[in-house]
C-alpha cells in the first residue's frame, strides 16, 4: 500500500476515534479509546520518524548504485 495512503487513513481513524472518544461519558470506551488512540499514535510516529530519517539520508552519494 501507498504510505501516504497509510498515512492519511491512520491520520482520518486518529481523528474519528478522537471525536468519538470526546462524546462518550462511559469510562470504560473512554479507556478504550484511549488504547486505540495510543495505538495508532504509535503507528503514524513509525512513518513520520522513518520520513525524517529518509530526510536526513544524502541522495546524492547513493547516486550510481542503482546503474547497472
Amino acid at each position: 500500500m501507498d504510505p501516504d495512503k497509510l498515512m492519511d487513513m491512520l491520520s482520518k481513524e486518529l481523528h474519528e476515534t478522537l471525536e468519538a472518544m470526546a462524546k462518550t461519558k462511559d469510562l470504560e470506551e473512554k479507556k478504550a479509546y484511549s488504547e486505540i488512540v495510543h495505538n495508532l499514535s504509535q503507528s503514524l510516529g513509525v512513518f513520520l520518524k522513518l520520513a525524517s530519517d529518509m530526510m536526513g539520508l544524502d541522495f546524492d552519494e547513493l547516486d550510481g548504485y542503482d546503474e547497472n
